[in-house]
């Protein structure tokens, strides 16, 4: 793995991490992410909460 990609990668890690831990600060969040049925839906839905889970650590763009 590049550094790069290490680093994306580790940063994605944060980010749900973070999503997970706002889940006990707002507890409305976990009835709207179960409610989510694909992975589109909830890359949308984290963003809409200030998260960016959507790129994979080997994606380019």
């Amino acid at each position: 793995m590049a550094e790069e990609d290490l680093r994306r990668f580790l940063f994605k890690v944060d980010q749900l991490n973070e999503m997970v831990k706002s889940l006990d600060h707002f507890p409305e969040r976990r009835e709207e992410l179960a409610s989510c049925i694909n992975h589109k839906q909830v890359v949308a839905l984290a963003k809409s909460w200030g998260f960016e889970i959507g790129r994979r650590w080997g994606e380019t763009s």
